[in-house]
């Protein structure tokens, strides 16, 4: 008589444009080996900017074992093509949302870390019945120090990029790795002016007034070095809450394994 295998399925991971009202969408996905079968509620995953869904890259296969799982590219940012002028974070979960209809996804779960965050908190109020579970992590809120600072222009001998080096670190890369940094870093760069765009959106979003419409089961994580992004805990009392001993910066790469024991446990309860 053949045994039965207790082997976990093989993870397959590939990336496919989709199209949205901004052009083409650049989505990273894993899934498991299993041709659909048995297969749980899918998986929308949307990273902080000026970052690209590379901020899932070992989180995905982690998931992927029993779900489909997506990191999508935010228009803009990583191989997503932008938008002509700045958007809001509807427009962005907007976005997300032609993705989720071109797929035909009736129903999923989110993930998002800062901007993304944010993200998902609008395309779950947007689709109350398509969105299941939440988790929401270093949400964006507006503080007195959070400016939006944009790119300054180049100078010959290249200088200016000490300064952008030296901003980015302080502000988005606490606690990173200097190579995951240096990797992010190069990201950053390659968006030009529309980097800002991003955070420009999450600091114009009503946080206060649209977390609270959620009715979702909301996971909220909190890294120890998120302080940029203000604490949200007060914001969502019902919410789950969890504090991470793990900076904000790379969390779902660097921590893949631990955010992924974290993130199944709160989706399949």
């Amino acid at each position: 008589m053949k045994k039965s295998s207790s082997r976990r399925p093989v993870v397959n991971q590939r990336r496919a444009y989709f199209e949205c009202r901004y052009g083409q969408l650049h989505v990273r996905t894993a899934f498991p080996s299993t041709g659909g079968f048995d297969e749980l509620t899918p998986l929308i995953c949307l990273h902080d900017t000026p970052r690209s869904s590379a901020a899932f890259g070992a989180f995905l296969p982690a998931m992927a074992a029993d779900r489909s799982v997506y990191a999508c590219d935010t228009p803009g940012y990583g191989e997503s093509d932008p938008p002509a002028e700045a958007p809001t974070v509807a427009d962005y979960a907007a976005s997300i949302g032609d993705f989720l209809d071109g797929l035909r996804l009736r129903e999923v779960d989110l993930v998002g870390v800062g901007t993304g965050a944010a993200i998902a908190a609008e395309v779950a109020l947007a689709r109350p019945q398509g969105v299941r579970r939440l988790v929401l992590a270093a949400l964006p809120l507006a503080t007195a120090s959070s400016a939006v600072r944009p790119l300054p222009p180049p100078s010959e001998d290249g200088g200016h990029l000490a300064g952008c080096w030296r901003q980015s670190r302080a502000e988005r890369g606490v606690g990173e790795p200097l190579e995951h940094f240096a990797a992010g870093f190069a990201e950053e760069l390659s968006h030009g002016v529309r980097g800002v765009w991003g955070a420009a959106a999450a600091r114009a979003w009503p946080a206060q007034e649209r977390l609270a419409q959620l009715r979702q089961p909301l996971l909220l994580l909190h890294p120890t070095a998120a302080d940029r992004a203000g604490d949200a805990r007060p914001l969502l009392p019902k919410a789950l809450q969890e504090d991470l001993p793990l900076p904000a910066a790379g969390l779902f790469d660097l921590a893949a394994d631990t955010l992924a024991a974290r993130v199944r446990a709160f989706l399949d309860r």
